[in-house]
C-alpha cells in the first residue's frame, strides 16, 4: 500500500476558471469559496472563477484565490477519497495551505493573512527595483558564486531550489540582470527574468517579514494532525509553537523545494498529491524522483483519476 504526501501550489498557479469546475459538481467546494467571500468581504469567488486575468495577478488577490481553489480541492478530495497523507507540504504561498490541512491554522484566518501578506510583499519593494530570473542547469554552489560576483553592493541571491538544475534567483534588477549575463558567461544558456511583480524569497522582503510577524501576532495556531515539511528548513513541523517563527522566516529565505521533496522520499512516502490549481509541482516532484506516483486534484477530471487510481 503506499504512502502519501499532500503538497499544495504557491503563486504562479493562478488562472481564470481555477475551482468552478469543482464547485459546479461538489456542495462542498461551493460552500468553501462562500466561506472565503465572507472571510474577505468581497468576491473572491468570481475573481477565481471568471477572472480578470489582470486582476487575479495581483499578489494580494493571487494569494488568498490560490489558497480558496487548493482548500477546496482539499475538502473535495477528503469527502471523495479514503487517502490519509503521511506529510503536508506547500510551494511558498502553498505552506498556508498545508498548514490549513493540518489544521494549525483555520481557512478564514489563512486567507486573510495571505492577503495581507501579498499586499506586504507588493509593498515591500517598489514596481521595477526588483526582479527574479530562472537559471537552469547549475549547480547551487555555482550559482551561489555568479550571485556573488553579480552583487556588487546589491542584494541577489537564490529564491527558489525546486529540482536538480531548476533554481531561481531573487534581487535588486541590475543585480539579477548582472547574474543572468554572468550565468550565460559560464555557458548557462537557459537564464531569463521571470514575469513576477516583486522578488520574492529574498532580503529585500525584509519590511514584508516584519509587517507579517505582526499580522500573524493576534491568531491562534491549533495543533498539527499531521506534521508539515517546511519551506525554510525542508524538515517536518509537528510543534504548533514553531509554525509563526518559520512562517515569518520564510518571506526572506529560500524555498528548498528541493531537499523538501527529497526529504518526503527519503520518508517512505511512494505517492504525491498536488491539491489546487496547475500541475508544476507534480513536474517539480517527477524531476526529483521518477518513482513516485504523482496525481493532480483540481477538478472533477482529477478527483476521479486519484479515487480510482490511488490504493
Amino acid at each position: 500500500m503506499q504512502s502519501y504526501a499532500f503538497i499544495f501550489p504557491g503563486q504562479g498557479s493562478q488562472h481564470a476558471g481555477m475551482g468552478k469546475d469543482l464547485a459546479d459538481n461538489f456542495k462542498t467546494a461551493r460552500i468553501s469559496f462562500e466561506e472565503a467571500d465572507d472571510a474577505l468581504g468581497f468576491s473572491l469567488s468570481r475573481l477565481c472563477f471568471e477572472g480578470p486575468e489582470e486582476d487575479l495577478k495581483l499578489t494580494a488577490n493571487t494569494q488568498p484565490a490560490i489558497l480558496a481553489a487548493s482548500v477546496a480541492a482539499l475538502r473535495v478530495l477528503r469527502e471523495e477519497s479514503p487517502l490519509t497523507p503521511s506529510f503536508l507540504a506547500g510551494h511558498s504561498l502553498g505552506e498556508y495551505s498545508a498548514l490549513v490541512a493540518s489544521g494549525a491554522l483555520q481557512f478564514a484566518d489563512a486567507l486573510r493573512i495571505v492577503r495581507a501578506r501579498g499586499s506586504y510583499m507588493q509593498d515591500a519593494v517598489p514596481v521595477g527595483v526588483g526582479a527574479m530570473a530562472a537559471i537552469l542547469g547549475a549547480e547551487a554552489d555555482v550559482l551561489q558564486g555568479i550571485c556573488e560576483e553579480a552583487a556588487q553592493g546589491q542584494i541577489v541571491s537564490p529564491a527558489n531550489f525546486n529540482s536538480p538544475g531548476q533554481i531561481v534567483i531573487a534581487g535588486h534588477t541590475a543585480a539579477v540582470n548582472r547574474a543572468i549575463e554572468i550565468a550565460k558567461g559560464k555557458g548557462l544558456r537557459k537564464a531569463m527574468l521571470l514575469p513576477v511583480s516583486a522578488p520574492f524569497h529574498c532580503a529585500l522582503m525584509q519590511k514584508a517579514a516584519q509587517r507579517l510577524s505582526e499580522t500573524l501576532d493576534p491568531i491562534q495556531v491549533g495543533p498539527l494532525a499531521t506534521p508539515v515539511v517546511t519551506n525554510v528548513e525542508a524538515k517536518p513541523n509537528s510543534d504548533a509553537a514553531r509554525v509563526k517563527p518559520l512562517l515569518v522566516e520564510q518571506v526572506c529565505s529560500p524555498v528548498l523545494w528541493d531537499a523538501t521533496v527529497q526529504q518526503i522520499v527519503a520518508a517512505g512516502v511512494t505517492g504525491f498529491v498536488e491539491i489546487g490549481p496547475g500541475k508544476v509541482l507534480a513536474g517539480l516532484v517527477k524531476r526529483i524522483d521518477k518513482e513516485t506516483t504523482c496525481f493532480n486534484v483540481q477538478d472533477m477530471a482529477g478527483v476521479k483519476a486519484l479515487t480510482g487510481g490511488a490504493q
